[in-house]
Formats: C-alpha cells, structure tokens, sequence
C-alpha cells in the first residue's frame, strides 16, 4: 500500500479575532466605519484629473502670501532701458557645458521705420541667475521691511522670463502679484455668496409659504437681468475717487450680491427634501429653534454638496473680476490683476508685435479648469450614488 502522506497541521494559540483573519472583512469593517468625509476622500482620490488640478489649485494659493519673495523684480518696478522687451528664455548649457541656470544678455537698437526698438541677444555673455539672494527692497505685508528674494537677476543683468510691458515693467512678477487679487478675489466673493444663499434658500426651503414664494420671485427677478451689463452698471458706479482697496472690496460684494441666487434655489430643493424626515421632527418635538434645525441639522446634512457647488462658482467670481478688469471698469491701476493685465493687451497692434502681453491668459484659464475638474470630482464624490 502506498503510504499517505501526513498533512502539517498547526494550531495558532492567539484569540480569534475576525477583523485581522479575514482581509476581506476587515475592508469591509473599515468601509461600513467610515465617516461621510471619508468616503468623499477615496471617491474623490480615484479622478486623477481632479486631483491633479486640487495640486494645481495648491501650489497657486500657497503662492499667494508670499508673492514678494517670489517676484523677480518689485511690482512697479521700471526698466526704463527694456521698454516691450521680449522673454528671456532660461538655458542651462552654453558652448557645450553646464553652466546652471543663465540668461542671454540684451542689446537694442532703435528703429526708426517702424519706430520700435529691435532687441539682439547677445550669445557671448551667459549671466547666471542668483537663487536665495538680496534683491530690490520691498514691504513683506506691508509691514516689515525686506530684501529676500526666491530667484534673482543676474547682477548687472536683467531677467525677463516673460517679458516686459510698455513702462519696462516684468511681465512674470506682475503675474505674480496679480494672483494676489485675482486669486483672493474669488474666495471672498464666494464667501459674500454663500452667506446670502443659505440664509435665504435655508428660509425658503424650511418656512415655504408666502416666505418661500417672496424669494422666488425676488431670485427670479434677479436671474432674468442681463448679468454683465448688471455688472458693467454697477461697477461704474462706484467713485473714482475710492482707494484701490475700497474698489476691490466693492467689486467683490458685486460680484457676490449677483451670484447667490442659484445657491439659494439649490439649498431650497435639498431642505425641502430635508425637513420631512425624523430627525428633524425629533428636534422641533424636543423644542430646538427653528435656526438651530436649519444650522446643526438641516445644512451639514448635504455640507458636501454645498462644498462642490463652490468649488464651480469660484471660476466665475475670478471670470467677472477678470472681465470687469479688461474693460476698464473693475479694478484700476495701481492694483495689480490679471484683469488688469490684460487691460493692457487689447490694442491690436501692440499685441501683434509683442504678444508675450498675453501671458496672463494662461494663469486665468489654468485656475479655471483646475476649479471645475475639482468641482467635478466633488460632486461626484459627494454623490451618494455615483459609482
């Protein structure tokens, strides 16, 4: 007979403990625990597109507090010499080696046909650019004085990576410091925006009746003007003499009186929804106030979708303000926007021959897609049946 062989057996001392035997189950231990927030996360992390533009949308405001350090040069800071100067290109070998970081020097000459100035690069005279160096002085916050910059001309050189508009200012460091306000523009006008529209959805969708009936028509109202000639009227209204700072202010309560309407019919369709279930039964039987439900029980329950809905409505705060800008009817130099940057680009002519002055496109059409991919993302994964 043949001989059968033993099977190893072995008995593990330690407790049972489901959670850890079984993988699958703990997974799904892990899943059915998660909080809502959670769950948003790892929906939200499977759109790579949309994660890749929160990394965009990242490193675009992180940049904005520190706007002096970055810029290359002041924000009005003039080169009287380098008037519509093209870029500079950044190289890294001259002749065949590495030599770092370096830039071309310029010469021009003055034309006298076409009554510009032609612009020759001179190719024998790498000028190294400095990193982590003393530059032109500045206020950091306006409020302590500094000289510390990220990156540096070469000295006695110049660095002009995107080139330079018609006073000789730098093209890359006033794009740098419009995103300041072009950037902060869109958070606090949404900020104006979601208080009016949970206020008065969340008093529509909770009271109906007469209440619920007087605000749809005064959004109704509101929603069948024209909005940019709203927009252009009441930007035009505002004094000339007012500050830069007062200007931004009111074109930033503008841009957020006309923008609530459609949070406030959206936060009305959820709480009708809402204010038919038990919990909020339950709070009004143990006596919470009608602002309490509205506050702590009705508005977190769909927090997330209010969330997505910003994420969308920011890109066309910073469109308005952009738009307002380039027609001469928002903010106004010495303000510094991208808006305001591409006021300058709208003679033909000058854009034809120098076309690097429409560099600040790139940034308003990146922060723009990068808002709605993570719009997007957030709306599906804030819905509780998307796959």
């Amino acid at each position: 007979m043949r001989e059968q062989l033993a099977t190893p057996h072995f008995v593990d001392a330690q407790p049972f403990d489901p959670g850890v035997s079984d993988p699958g189950r703990h997974e799904d231990e892990r899943f059915y625990r998660a909080s809502s927030l959670a769950l948003i996360w790892w929906k939200f992390r499977r759109n790579r597109l949309a994660v890749v533009s929160a990394f965009v949308l990242l490193f675009f405001y992180a940049m904005v507090p520190f706007v002096e350090v970055i810029a290359p040069y002041g924000q009005s800071e003039r080169n009287g010499d380098f008037l519509y100067a093209p870029p500079q290109p950044v190289h890294l070998f001259h002749d065949g080696e590495f030599v770092g970081p370096f830039v071309y020097p310029y010469s021009f000459t003055f034309n006298k046909e076409t009554f510009t100035r032609d612009y020759v690069v001179d190719r024998t005279a790498p000028q190294r650019l400095r990193f982590f160096c003393q530059g032109s002085p500045y206020r950091f916050w306006g409020l302590v004085e500094m000289r510390f910059r990220l990156v540096c001309p070469p000295e006695g050189g110049t660095f002009f990576l995107m080139g330079t508009d018609r006073l000789g200012r730098d093209l890359l460091s006033r794009i740098i410091y419009g995103a300041r306000i072009s950037l902060v523009i869109g958070l606090v006008g949404i900020g104006v925006s979601f208080a009016l529209g949970l206020f008065f959805g969340g008093v529509a969708g909770y009271l109906g009746g007469w209440v619920d009936s007087a605000i749809q028509r005064l959004i109704e109202i509101l929603r069948s003007l024209p909005e940019l000639p709203l927009w252009l009227a009441l930007s035009a209204a505002l004094p000339a003499n007012w500050s830069p700072v007062a200007v931004f202010f009111g074109i930033t309560i503008i841009l957020g009186l006309l923008d609530w309407p459609g949070l406030a019919r959206a936060v009305r369709s959820k709480l009708l929804a809402l204010r038919e279930e038990d919990f909020v039964k339950a709070a009004e039987l143990m006596g919470a106030s009608r602002t309490r439900i509205i506050a702590r029980h009705l508005i977190p329950n769909f927090m997330s979708h209010l969330i997505a809905s910003a994420t969308l409505s920011i890109p066309s705060m910073i469109l308005g303000e952009t738009a307002l800008s380039f027609l001469g009817l928002g903010l106004r130099p010495p303000v510094t926007s991208w808006g305001v940057l591409l006021n300058e680009a709208q003679n033909l002519a000058a854009v034809s021959l120098q076309p690097w002055l429409l560099w600040p496109i790139v940034p308003v059409v990146l922060v723009v897609l990068a808002f709605n991919f993570v719009g997007d993302g957030l709306r599906d994964a804030a819905d509780p049946y998307h796959e």
